[in-house]
């Protein structure tokens, strides 16, 4: 959409200038086009930009809703873990240091990499319980583990709509002409959430057995 309103703008200043140059409408009247048309364009291009910002918002939301899911279901398992294998204090600590530093990171540098620790560290748990067989066969082990495994699909499709408005929000800032738009009301650059670079994660962590 922003596309088709720069377009239109440009077309309406060059027909408006070349009518002039023409002497086909009056110089004065060309100019108060002009500016009505730069007017009718600014105004388009920054509700643009505040429909991707609040886009992007909500994208990010619903991450969050899933990141909190995730963390809430992450007790009910180190409890379930810890009831049949209780000496893996270490990687049991892992998994709940990740957890605490995952709920605290503020920046999006923070979520990427505490958010990459903790799918680490519950990997490495679920290695861990293969080696206790009346674990693996737990209900609520195993409710736990399809719970934990929706819950990364659906942060993964989360993090893609979020990944998408945040692209054309960026192409709107970097963009000529909405980038003069961008630098008159401040609107900047946002960061993807996405993995690590040169992380092999790039699907949903998987749980399964």
């Amino acid at each position: 959409m922003n596309q088709f309103w720069n377009v239109i703008f440009i077309l309406m200043v060059l027909l408006l200038l070349a009518s002039a140059l023409f002497d086909l409408i009056d110089w004065k009247f060309n100019l108060i086009a002009i500016v009505v048309v730069a007017v009718f364009w600014l105004v388009a291009m920054y509700n643009t930009f505040i429909r991707l910002r609040t886009r992007t918002n909500e994208a990010w939301a619903d991450i969050d809703v899933q990141l909190k899911r995730r963390y809430d279901l992450i007790p009910n398992l180190i409890n379930t873990v810890k009831g049949y294998a209780s000496h893996e204090k270490e990687t049991l600590q892992k998994v709940t240091d990740a957890r605490t530093a995952a709920m605290g990171a503020q920046t999006m540098e923070e979520h990427v990499k505490s958010e990459n620790m903790l799918s680490d560290t519950l990997k490495s748990l679920f290695a861990v319980s293969e080696n206790y067989p009346d674990l693996k066969a737990n209900e609520n082990f195993l409710e736990l583990q399809r719970e934990l495994s929706d819950t990364e699909n659906k942060i993964q499709a989360a993090r893609r709509f979020y990944n998408t408005n945040v692209r054309d929000f960026n192409i709107m800032v970097q963009t000529i002409p909405s980038n003069i738009i961008a630098k008159i009301f401040n609107f900047t650059k946002k960061e993807f959430f996405e993995l690590e670079e040169g992380s092999e994660e790039k699907e949903p962590v998987k749980v399964n057995f």
